[in-house]
């Protein structure tokens, strides 16, 4: 295939993660493959074939926006400030297919100028996009910026966007195809007909993964091991719940036969914080290894993100739930259906209390046959989609050979 095909992500590694399977796989058939993204990301492109190009060399995302939230309102802002000199830039890579997360508004912004077909990865469980609106207009986060507004306006009267509003990064979706990050037995028929057109690939791509860092738990093992992690957006607006949840879990497990390790997602907690949290038996890093400690964990106390939900599943450790916001509640309440996850709390936005981990903890003990066996079955559903990836490839290089 002469061209070739330019993959958008705006930022963030769990959004990187899921565009890279395809990448890989795109790669191997010999394709040339662009992937324009944050500097920070550039190792992850190239360990998986494709070649990087800095999203924000020339324009910064701050320059489009640097107050408006949720933080995504400001890829909508950079796609109407830099639709047209990305578009530029772009064109110099001979694309014949543009593929993207649903936060990166610009992508989609760019294949219409260029004349090219767009493909949507789906970053969110059960993405439909109405929905996400509903939701958006009643988070207390919002806060919109002038310039946002002013983005907004060029994507109305310059780039055929007649719907655009702050939002927009939730509801960018293809007319020629969009993909969905986890094995069709997680969303439902009525949700799925709002996606279409819609193929599965998962999030999943286990070549990609890199040699243990060789910090697991400790070894051999003595106790049960508890994995306890968030992410990473989770910190940029719920710090306190989430280090108010840590406390709980940290004080619960003091007098349990539990060894713990807590990862932080990268973020800076304070030297007085992490202090408090740490136990002889509980370990709190900045950032780890995740692949690594799910091969090691018992137990995986998890927000409910979608990378970190389906690794739990590949590596058959059962969750418990403490979901925070966005799709994470609905994920978790799917997790529960299917037999994979013990919750924590009712509601996801309750205080953690000690005497509930411990609950959780024993249940999910008890339990633990039932929950092997579901996740045993659960795990099939991503080696058959990791499979049937190669068809949805076919797709893009069909729709790819299509451009003129």
């Amino acid at each position: 295939m002469k061209g070739s095909v330019v993959f958008f992500c705006m930022r963030g590694v769990g959004h990187l993660q899921m565009l890279l399977p395809l990448v890989e796989a795109l790669s191997a058939r010999g394709t040339v493959v662009h992937v324009l993204t944050q500097l920070e990301l550039r190792p992850m492109v190239e360990r998986a074939g494709g070649r990087f190009g800095d999203l924000f060399a020339r324009h910064a995302l701050d320059e489009a926006d640097a107050t408006s939230l949720p933080v995504p309102c400001r890829f909508v802002s950079f796609a109407g400030a830099f639709g047209e000199r990305i578009a530029e830039d772009v064109a110099r890579l001979a694309p014949r297919l543009i593929v993207y997360d649903t936060f990166s508004v610009v992508a989609p912004v760019v294949a219409r100028r260029l004349g090219v077909p767009y493909v949507n990865v789906c970053p969110n469980h059960a993405p439909v996009p109405a929905r996400l609106i509903a939701a958006l207009h009643e988070d207390p986060r919002v806060a919109i910026s002038a310039a946002c507004w002013e983005a907004v306006g060029r994507l109305r009267e310059r780039h055929g966007m007649p719907g655009a509003s702050p939002f927009s990064y939730v509801e960018e979706l293809s007319p020629h195809l969009n993909l969905y990050c986890e094995p069709s037995e997680f969303l439902d028929g009525e949700d799925r007909a709002a996606l279409e057109p819609l193929a599965f690939v998962g999030s999943l791509a286990p070549g990609l993964r890199h040699e243990p860092d060789g910090v697991g738990f400790s070894a051999p093992p003595r106790r049960l091991r508890l994995y306890v992690a968030f992410g990473t957006v989770i910190w940029w607006y719920f710090a306190e719940r989430a280090c108010a949840a840590l406390d709980a879990v940290a004080r619960a497990c003091t007098e349990l036969d539990v060894e713990v390790v807590i990862a932080l997602g990268g973020h800076a907690l304070d030297a007085a914080r992490t202090a408090a949290l740490a136990r002889p038996n509980v370990t709190v890093r900045t950032t780890a290894d995740q692949w690594t400690l799910l091969q090691e964990a018992d137990l995986f106390l998890t927000h409910h993100g979608l990378n970190s939900t389906h690794e739990a599943i590949f590596h058959r450790v059962p969750m418990l739930s403490l979901p925070f916001f966005g799709d994470q509640p609905a994920l978790a309440r799917r997790c529960r259906e299917l037999g994979l996850a013990v919750p924590l709390v009712d509601d996801p936005a309750a205080p953690v209390a000690p005497d509930m981990v411990c609950t959780a903890i024993e249940r999910a003990v008890m339990e633990r046959a039932a929950l092997a066996s579901r996740l045993e079955v659960a795990r099939t559903w991503e080696l058959r989609t990791i499979a049937e990836r190669a068809v949805v490839v076919d797709r893009l290089l069909d729709l790819a050979g299509r451009s003129t």
